[in-house]
């Protein structure tokens, strides 16, 4: 076993965690059909993929044996089939019809009225155990039985010479497991994850900032170039070595000046610079933490309850999501396993 590493602390006053990638939070839907958000905010411009995702459908399966043949569909497992796009839903009825005669099931797919909400995708992945749930076609994991409480989230370094994660866990009870499952993956594609509160979610502001403020970083082999020609200054936050930028400025002065930023660099192909817009949002609140910290972690504060976010150490990918329990059935610890072995 390699080293642990306590990465934070989380709070879940509804004792429904959800674990997703981070960097797609701004566009959970919550209480809201997903169809009411811009699929831009996904960073999708092609027109033919906007429509797929704008048009896409929600199934349920329903039907004397909808339970087997639900766990038995290996394309995706479980009593709900969200986010099938438009070109596809057709295929995918008939073959989960498919599916069902070749085992002698009965059971269908029904289509939803409207899209089904994040935030009760995540309720019944987490009270039904179905094995995860989708927010726009990303895999995510929302788990019950968390007590209203401090939860410390832990790290176990691994073995390999670089030292990223082995895998990561939330830690309810210290005990030994009577039983372990398989609860799902999660789908990381900007390299962090976000474990939170189902209900305080619904809170979160990914880009809007919270102060009306926002900072702008830029960085790279033309950094001091840039600075020189927009008179910025080095930037002192933790985790900003070698960054230039300003801070605390109103946001359409600081948007101004980091498409200034932008278009200077982009006027030059060959000139190597980073730029952020950090707009004082949720999200650039804890990233802000998370690029001080050895750790690459950080949280922030929803209501009641505690968010955390934490670098994968292993940039993007699919992760499996393990649950252990005691003889009881109680909960002990949700487990992300980011390297084998």
């Amino acid at each position: 076993m390699g080293e642990i590493v306590t990465l934070g602390e989380v709070r879940c006053p509804s004792g429904q965690l959800v674990i997703i990638d981070g960097g797609i939070l701004g566009m959970w839907s919550g209480s809201r059909p997903p169809t009411e958000l811009d699929p831009r905010g996904l960073g999708v411009e092609d027109p033919h993929l906007l429509a797929e995702i704008a048009d896409a459908a929600d199934y349920t399966v329903v039907g004397p044996d909808a339970e087997q043949a639900g766990a038995s569909f290996a394309l995706r497992p479980g009593r709900y089939h969200y986010d099938i796009p438009a070109s596809r839903s057709g295929d995918w009825v008939e073959r989960f019809g498919g599916h069902c005669r070749e085992q002698g099931w009965m059971a269908v797919l029904e289509r939803s009225e409207v899209q089904v909400p994040h935030r009760e995708r995540a309720r019944r992945c987490a009270v039904e155990r179905q094995p995860g749930f989708r927010v726009f076609g990303l895999p995510a994991v929302a788990v019950d039985g968390l007590p209203d409480g401090v939860i410390t989230v832990e790290a176990e370094r691994s073995d390999e010479p670089w030292n990223g994660w082995r895998q990561m866990t939330v830690r309810v009870r210290r005990a030994p497991a009577a039983s372990t499952v398989e609860v799902g993956v999660v789908g990381v594609d900007a390299a962090r994850l976000a474990f939170g509160d189902v209900e305080a979610l619904d809170l979160w502001r990914h880009e809007e900032p919270l102060d009306g403020l926002a900072d702008v970083a830029f960085w790279g082999l033309d950094a001091p170039a840039a600075a020189q020609e927009f008179s910025a200054m080095p930037l002192s936050t933790p985790g900003d070595d070698g960054s230039y930028g300003w801070t605390d400025l109103p946001v359409r002065s600081a948007l101004r000046r980091a498409t200034t930023v932008e278009a200077w660099k982009d006027a030059e192909p060959s000139r190597r610079l980073g730029c952020d817009f950090r707009p004082h949002s949720h999200h650039w609140q804890v990233m802000r933490q998370v690029r001080a910290r050895a750790t690459e972690s950080g949280t922030v504060r929803l209501g009641e309850a505690q968010i955390l976010f934490a670098m994968t150490g292993r940039g993007d990918g699919v992760f499996p999501v393990r649950v252990d329990r005691d003889a009881a059935g109680e909960l002990l610890a949700i487990r992300i396993i980011l390297a084998d072995g």
